[in-house]
């Protein structure tokens, strides 16, 4: 039987997640435990919501190069403000998510470049977040510590919350009548526009709820560390992007999948396991994982020209 290459593209994130994680097993049979599969994916909740964030951004023909570093002003927040006085630091983030949203308003009305907006907010969210901890610290607060280290009988709490963030999303995406509006700006923005949507709108929405992941990842991942750091997550720019194209997604016409990125989430977050049984140093990890982006993205070069070709029979 043979498979299109759509459904290639269906199957390429699973199958990918599987056989790195049978390598895994094979290289560390303990692994093969709930003990094992915790401390493997024990990071893989924070990156999925970044990668989640970053979808949302890029099923609207953006590109979100601030990622890494909002998130880390996030972790500083729940650290400090969020421990300390909840009401400020509900505030403070809330107000963050107002920033990405403007910042969606101001990318479309002015036809500015996302990616040079966004990499000038980095600069921005990395300062501020080096003026609340000048040095690693703070407290994560109760509650965050608690869920993230909750530990329910049977699957991992990495897990659950995993299948928990791709049912949502999916729902939130691909079911919702706003998320067929995130899908159809990325897709033919004009067409949504001759149907009355406000597009400006639309755009808003989706940075916001982007930049509402993001404020669930950096609060997760200080829930995981019990501290924050400015740079705690300077690295999620990278993964985030690699999560949604590793899980099928595109840079343009609003192709996504929020099932695939969760699941490139993980296998980006096993890479690191793997990388490490293989002994290779931790510096040269993130070159790395930047290999399998580049090897993902010729695969999905080669599945397009494939398409074109169906199509074109």
């Amino acid at each position: 039987m043979k498979l299109s290459s759509g459904a290639v593209r269906t199957i390429l994130p699973a199958a990918s997640l599987a056989v790195l994680l049978a390598a895994v097993f094979y290289m560390q049979p303990r692994a093969m435990s709930y003990t094992g599969l915790n401390l493997l994916f024990n990071l893989a909740v924070p990156i999925a919501l970044a990668t989640v964030a970053q979808m949302l951004v890029m099923a609207v023909n953006d590109l979100d190069l601030s990622m890494g570093a909002f998130v880390s002003f996030c972790a500083c927040v729940a650290a400090t403000f969020l421990q300390a006085s909840p009401a400020v630091g509900i505030l403070i983030l809330a107000g963050a998510i107002a920033v990405y949203a403007a910042l969606g308003v101001i990318i479309h009305l002015r036809q500015l470049p996302s990616i040079v907006v966004t990499l000038g907010m980095s600069f921005v969210w990395a300062g501020l977040a080096v003026l609340m901890l000048p040095s690693p610290g703070g407290a994560a607060p109760d509650w965050a510590r608690a869920l993230m280290t909750s530990k329910p009988p049977y699957v991992p709490m990495a897990i659950i919350a995993s299948l928990v963030i791709a049912a949502l999303t999916h729902i939130l995406v691909m079911r919702s009548t706003f998320g067929v509006l995130i899908r159809g700006v990325g897709g033919n923005m004009r067409s949504v526009e001759r149907a009355g949507w406000s597009v400006i709108g639309i755009r808003a929405g989706a940075y916001a709820l982007a930049g509402f992941f993001a404020v669930l990842a950096g609060i997760a991942l200080v829930g995981l560390t019990t501290s924050a750091d400015a740079n705690i997550a300077l690295r999620y720019t990278l993964l985030s992007i690699a999560g949604v194209i590793l899980g099928g997604g595109e840079f343009v016409g609003g192709r996504v999948s929020p099932v695939g990125a969760v699941i490139g989430a993980l296998t980006l977050t096993l890479a690191g396991s793997f990388l490490s049984f293989m002994r290779i140093s931790p510096d040269w990890q993130i070159g790395a994982q930047g290999a399998i982006l580049i090897i993902v993205l010729a695969m999905r070069l080669a599945l397009n020209r494939m398409e074109k070709r169906e199509k074109g029979r």
